[in-house]
């Protein structure tokens, strides 16, 4: 059996953040083929779930860069791995420091996540906390609800670039944590970051998926650098045009761009659909 590892945003999806009209069909001739596929992703399940309600993501899914995995058949997440309350403290005062608001994304035992923060400091946080509520259906409130005890999977953040930089210099020097950064959608004069647990990455949870379904190959899609350490496991992995160049090194070839059904296009040839 063939497992299909799409990325999401930048890769499966349009500019538009979403599976186009080609891709949608291109997916249901997958099914009818038998063809197995999954999502890893760096998004969270809320913000995911409505863009894959109805295309067919049954088997188990990535979510947060590998930090966790979601059985969409039992309705729980499988697998985990959160940060400890001394990298959470870490963390805090590094984005704090240097005038950044967290967003402290937790795991909760109702398998939902929730959103924290400290007061907002700039109006693209406040933004982004608008986002999060009316666009992701998160339950954001102040830190100081933060649950005692609660999982935390990750910490993210948005901001000026030199601020953003040094945060992840910051860390760097701390080798349980790996942090992700790019330029933000919305504001290319803004940069994200997404802090996790270095045990919890898009490679280790392609090769705990491909074991645990029992596929014999592993074709990946990614645009981006937590896309490496799948491309790393993968028997194929495709970059489309518009990835990073370091990605398209890594590449078992260069595909179409994301906004052109790069992926699609490929899988109809790659399996003559």
């Amino acid at each position: 059996m063939d497992l299909i590892v799409f990325d999401l945003d930048g890769t499966l999806l349009n500019k538009a953040s979403q599976i186009s009209a080609y891709t949608e069909e291109t997916l249901r001739l997958l099914q009818r083929r038998g063809i197995a596929y999954t999502v890893a992703t760096g998004r969270t399940r809320n913000g995911a779930r409505d863009i894959l309600v109805g295309q067919g993501f049954d088997r188990p899914h990535i979510y947060k860069n590998g930090v966790v995995i979601w059985n969409p058949s039992a309705a729980l997440y499988s697998h985990q791995y959160l940060l400890s309350e001394a990298e959470i403290n870490q963390l805090l005062t590094a984005f704090t420091d240097r005038d950044v608001t967290p967003f402290v994304f937790t795991l909760e035992s109702n398998q939902h996540h929730g959103v924290y923060h400290p007061p907002v400091i700039h109006e693209a946080e406040r933004r982004l906390v608008k986002q999060m509520v009316e666009e992701r259906g998160f339950s954001v409130q102040p830190i100081t609800a933060l649950p005692p005890g609660v999982g935390i999977c990750n910490i993210s953040a948005l901001g000026d670039s030199e601020a953003i930089a040094a945060v992840v210099q910051s860390i760097e020097v701390d080798s349980q944590l790996v942090a992700y950064t790019g330029v933000a959608i919305e504001d290319q004069n803004l940069c994200w970051v997404d802090v996790h647990h270095s045990d919890g990455s898009k490679g280790d949870a392609v090769s705990l998926l491909k074991r645990e379904l029992g596929a014999s190959r592993v074709l990946c899609f990614g645009d981006g650098d937590n896309d490496m350490s799948m491309f790393r496991q993968a028997d194929e992995c495709y970059a489309p045009e518009n990835a990073k160049a370091a990605i398209k090194e890594q590449a078992s070839a260069i595909i179409g761009h994301h906004d052109e059904d790069g992926v699609a296009r490929f899988l109809r040839n790659r399996f003559d659909l």
